[in-house]
């Protein structure tokens, strides 16, 4: 398999440690979505992130889309390791909390720390690179709080954050906090209990690939790699 992705796109991270935990090695391909590179397009003429190539059949767009095969092709022999529940409501409490940090928390935190933090160290002027915009970051910034507040409180209240094994949703919360903990955008010392969640995270084998990922011209926050902090 070949996926193609970013190293500070949540929603490529989600799929990323998705794969690991299955037990599956794709090869990577990293793209710059912005740059809409010709034999990408052809692949997603959407141009997003992230785009898993299998091993037979058309392209698999889109993380969620993306889990949901992997879930599908690779789910029922993993029996009590599935990362998505048996029952339907135990499964709709999972795909809640994925759309969350993946749709709510990219919306309202990550997707403009990253352009603005990251992307434009990579984006040409005529991309749109350049210094970040301030205002974009305070308005980021101010968001973080209350999805920690949230995270802190699925953590303190159950086992994990779906219920009371890994599923798919701590992927996927996992996912997003670790960009913002790679920028160092996180207050750890505010929530004890998301801490501990994500120190659990954060050991997990198939977190492993995304803690030694580096970006070019920006090092990680010292303790982003350390497992406990």
């Amino acid at each position: 398999m070949l996926l193609f992705h970013h190293p500070m796109s949540a929603p490529s991270r989600f799929v990323r440690l998705t794969l690991g935990e299955y037990g599956e090695t794709p090869d990577l391909q990293e793209e710059l979505p912005w740059a809409r590179r010709p034999e990408f397009m052809q692949i997603n003429p959407a141009g997003t992130l992230p785009v898993l190539v299998s091993e037979a059949g058309p392209p698999v767009v889109g993380a969620f889309a993306i889990s949901e095969y992997l879930d599908e092709t690779r789910g029922p022999i993993m029996r009590d390791k599935r990362l998505m529940p048996g029952s339907p409501l135990e499964r709709a409490e999972v795909r809640r909390l994925i759309d969350w940090f993946l749709v709510k928390a990219e919306a309202d935190v990550t997707r403009a720390l990253a352009r603005e933090r990251v992307f434009k160290l990579q984006m040409t002027t005529a991309e749109g690179g350049g210094a970040p915009d301030s205002a974009v970051l305070r308005a980021a910034r101010s968001n973080i709080r209350q999805h920690m507040r949230y995270l802190g409180w699925l953590a303190h209240s159950r086992d994990w954050l779906a219920g009371d094994r890994l599923t798919a949703a701590d992927l996927a919360a996992g996912a997003t906090v670790s960009v913002l903990d790679y920028l160092g955008e996180i207050d750890w010392a505010a929530e004890p209990a998301a801490r501990d969640w994500y120190q659990r995270m954060k050991s997990r084998p198939s977190f492993r690939e995304l803690l030694a990922d580096r970006v070019r011209r920006l090092p990680p926050a010292p303790h982003y790699a350390d497992l406990d902090f």
